[in-house]
């Protein structure tokens, strides 16, 4: 074996060390439960249901900012770039009208079941 083997073994050894020690600090609780997005001035899907205590994560997929704001104001994300993304857990059942307060006339509806 020559020294550039040992080497590549070394620090794929360190790398995989250094996985296992991050991995259990990652939260595995709170990832999203649903994926709305938001492309071509539209949430995709406009209409979803879910039951309490769903996260659904928000995502621009559109090349111009967007925001998500619950009409009811329960939520609200800041101006989001393209492949930002915002997440809202859930928790109560209720109807959550929402739109985007740059283009009020892109909206949906959150139906959160018990």
């Amino acid at each position: 074996m020559n020294i550039f083997n040992i080497f590549s073994l070394r620090i794929a050894a360190v790398l995989a060390v250094s996985m296992m020690m991050v991995a259990p600090c990652v939260p595995a609780s709170r990832a999203a439960d649903a994926e709305i997005t938001i492309d071509n001035f539209s949430f995709h899907p406009d209409k979803l249901s879910v039951k309490a205590g769903t996260t659904i994560v928000f995502r621009n997929r559109d090349d111009i900012p967007h925001t998500v704001a619950s009409a009811e104001g329960v939520f609200r994300s800041e101006a989001l770039d393209t492949d930002d993304a915002f997440s809202f857990t859930f928790d109560k059942p209720g109807v959550y009208p929402f739109f985007c307060s740059l283009h009020p006339k892109m909206t949906g509806e959150i139906i959160v079941t018990p």
